[in-house]
């Protein structure tokens, strides 16, 4: 893979990691060609956070909405057709990247030029985080998490932290931050922090 790339973006108002699972609802018709694009030549798209503003883009002469520079590389895994024209798509995170440039076409389709940013340094779980495992564990037996079908590694560090960051009931933007972050033992400790504040 080379360290630089363009790719279309897809502002959502979620974050996507690496090995994750995300269901989307498409029916605009600059994100049906993007995703058909996709599949037909099997190039990734990239999911960002929107940071401020709204992609639906009602009014011709609307801004781009605000999205973080930061984001995953996804591919389509299944979809299928849905009524009213709609096409129901599970998208799997890839490697995250970091935009340099964007670029908007006459559809409104954003276009980014993006540099990969390095894989994260594998690591085990340590004891000291043991009961963020037990936590995900509990997660996973819930029916709409089973339906994800995520594969994950529980002695890992990054799998357990990337999970977590994505099933947690934490706002978008701290999923962000914690997507930002290069070192699994630095997102273990975060997600320490904030189960902690969770159960208050």
């Amino acid at each position: 893979m080379s360290d630089t790339a363009e790719m279309p973006l897809f502002p959502l108002a979620t974050v996507l990691f690496q090995g994750g699972r995300l269901p989307l609802r498409i029916f605009e018709p600059r994100y049906l060609d993007m995703i058909s694009r996709s599949m037909r030549e099997q190039s990734p798209f990239g999911v960002v956070l929107i940071r401020r503003g709204s992609d639906a883009r009602l009014q011709p002469d609307a801004p781009a909405p605000e999205i973080f520079e930061v984001g995953t590389a996804a591919e389509v895994v299944d979809f299928n057709q849905l009524r009213n024209g709609r096409l129901g798509i599970v998208v799997k995170g890839g490697s995250k990247f970091r935009i340099t440039k964007t670029r908007e076409q006459p559809d409104h389709l954003l276009i980014g030029e993006v540099r990969y940013l390095p894989a994260e340094p594998g690591l085990e779980v340590s004891d000291d985080h043991a009961s963020l495992v037990t936590i995900l564990r509990e997660l996973m037996r819930h029916p709409g998490v089973q339906k994800l079908d995520l594969d994950i590694d529980f002695a890992d560090a990054r799998s357990v932290g990337w999970r977590l960051s994505e099933l947690l009931p934490i706002e978008p933007e701290i999923k962000q931050s914690l997507l930002q972050l290069q070192f699994p033992k630095e997102r273990l400790q975060e997600l320490t922090r904030l189960v902690n504040k969770l159960r208050g």
